[in-house]
């Protein structure tokens, strides 16, 4: 019939008509071509579907002469409350003042009685350049605006109101009841926060996969009555499961909120969101403390530190000592990185190292703290100890750049240790084996950094082939007050001496810790109780 006739399948239509026997005739081929239909008697009760139905509506099809309200009065009312639906006019030739006063009120497309269907359907796939304009703006899925509809709407406003709603751990959901009934459960949660958040005084936006945007239409609106709403939809998330067939999902959020103008409502609510998560809390509103702009200039300013400091070999090692427990005599170094600003000032990684990992520069400073610390044990043979992070790990440029290094200095990398940071999740246990057990045939011995924190498991210790197991700071430094922490880090000392492994404590910071860590049998201390890090010439 039309090349295009499929399309039609993914429509929506609205169709009004007062003729039974044309109604119903009509009707029955339109289901045979679109994917759902909305049916009215009249103009009155083909707007009431309107405004009920507006988003999901695609096309609307209209007869002029029908009762209580006629076509055209419809038409004129839905064009204020959406200008741009398509819509095609049905009527007799003989009613040209009727098709005149149409094209006055925005309406492009008309179709004679009797209808042809043929031609009938022909306009309506030339109406769908509408709906493929509106999928820019239209969430597939839940029938929300989108992301782009959001961007769009904010711009047309001085200041915003709005909230940022992410749906905890989604992934997860994904993973253990199947992408379908993932789909299934987000229709239902969009539901809820449009019962939540009525149309009347909000408009709701699907963003992401699991993160939703409601934006206030008055956004005069007391914040702190915002925010009790936000908060009482969270909570009725947190109480009722959501069903999904026989499946009961259990759910929880995270909301930011915040008020801003000049288009910064949107970053405002991303940014607090993500401090809600670090903090875990249910639900942060954006206020100044937060520095937003303060933050974005300091990051900005440090990439380019890095950049430069990369390129002006400004990035150095300071090391740490690492003690015999019981002797107190000092077995090897830790190298660290610092920062050697142009006036001298000695930076430590806290300011930089997390934005060189995002800026993807990190795989630079892992290869100059390996020539910095193969350069101290040539110079002084001494034992020195570098942090090497999974994701340097699965990097097969910075592991070749890695294995060439040592290469080119075997007879100097039996003293040189690789300290696996645990507190970054592995999820690869071949890649870091292969990593493993090419660095220890060249001499090298390996351990496992921080474990205690983050994904810690002893499983993970038996299933790589370390030398040594680092003890968490956080576990250590109140060790001597603490009897809960020193019942963990026994069991991990324990636990590594039945299994081969040397232990290492750190933040070792006073005697009273450190007596501690001897009683426990911990094989090495590290920390400030027996010196911080210096530079190479203070060795």
């Amino acid at each position: 019939m039309i090349n295009n006739i499929s399309i039609l399948k993914n429509i929506t239509i609205l169709y009004a008509e007062d003729e039974k026997s044309l109604r119903d005739i009509t009707l029955n081929i339109l289901k045979g071509f679109t994917n759902k239909q909305f049916v009215a008697e009249n103009g009155l009760e083909g707007l009431e579907l309107f405004k009920k139905h507006e988003e999901e509506i695609d096309l609307i099809i209209t007869d002029v002469n029908m009762p209580q309200m006629n076509g055209l009065d419809m038409i004129k009312e839905i064009k204020k409350i959406n200008p741009n639906i398509p819509i095609i006019v049905a009527t007799a030739f003989s009613n040209t003042e009727y098709l005149l006063e149409a094209i006055d009120i925005g309406v492009d497309k008309y179709i004679l009685k009797p209808i042809d269907m043929k031609k009938l359907l022909q306009v309506m796939s030339q109406s769908l350049l509408y709906h493929e304009l509106k999928d820019l703006y239209v969430d597939k899925l839940t029938r929300l605006p989108n992301r782009n509809k959001l961007k769009k709407d904010l711009d047309l406003t001085a200041q915003d109101l709005m909230a940022l709603i992410n749906i905890d751990k989604f992934s997860t959901i994904n993973d253990l009841f199947g992408e379908d009934n993932g789909n299934k459960l987000l229709i239902q949660f969009s539901m809820i926060i449009k019962q939540f958040f009525s149309s009347d005084d909000y408009r709701v936006y699907r963003i992401e996969s699991d993160k939703f945007a409601v934006v206030a239409k008055d956004y005069a609106m007391d914040i702190k009555e915002f925010e009790i709403l936000c908060e009482k939809f969270a909570n009725h998330i947190e109480e009722n499961a959501i069903f999904i067939d026989e499946n009961e999902i259990d759910l929880n959020v995270t909301i930011g909120i915040a008020c801003a103008d000049n288009k910064l409502a949107y970053k405002y609510t991303e940014r607090v969101i993500n401090y809600a998560r670090k903090r875990f809390e249910q639900i942060l509103v954006y206020d100044n403390s937060f520095n937003i702009q303060e933050s974005f200039e300091d990051n900005i300013k440090w990439v380019k530190e890095v950049k430069k400091g990369l390129k002006e070999g400004l990035f150095v090692a300071f090391y740490q000592p690492i003690v015999n427990t019981q002797t107190q005599e000092i077995y090897k170094y830790e190298a660290l990185i610092r920062y050697i600003n142009e006036q001298g000032e000695v930076i430590a990684p806290i300011k930089f190292l997390d934005i060189a990992k995002k800026a993807k520069l990190y795989s630079y400073i892992i290869e100059i703290m390996l020539l910095e610390a193969i350069g101290l044990i040539k110079e002084q043979k001494k034992r020195v100890a570098v942090n090497i992070s999974f994701d340097d790990i699965t990097n097969t440029k910075t592991t070749k750049k890695i294995y060439d290094t040592l290469e080119e200095n075997k007879e100097f990398v039996h003293l040189l240790e690789f300290e696996i940071l645990e507190s970054e999740e592995i999820n690869n246990f071949a890649t870091v084996t292969t990593f493993i057990d090419k660095v220890k045939s060249l001499g090298c011995s390996v351990g496992v950094d921080d474990f205690g924190a983050g994904y810690s498991n002893f499983n993970m210790l038996t299933n790589l082939n370390i030398d040594f197991v680092k003890i968490d700071g956080s576990l250590i430094k109140n060790i001597d007050t603490s009897k809960n922490q020193q019942i963990i880090v026994e069991t991990i000392a324990d636990f590594s001496k039945k299994f081969g492994f040397k232990t290492v404590a750190e933040f070792v910071s006073s005697e009273e810790i450190y007596e501690k860590i001897k009683e426990l049998n911990i094989d090495y201390c590290q920390g400030y109780h027996f010196g911080k890090p210096e530079s190479k010439d203070k060795i």
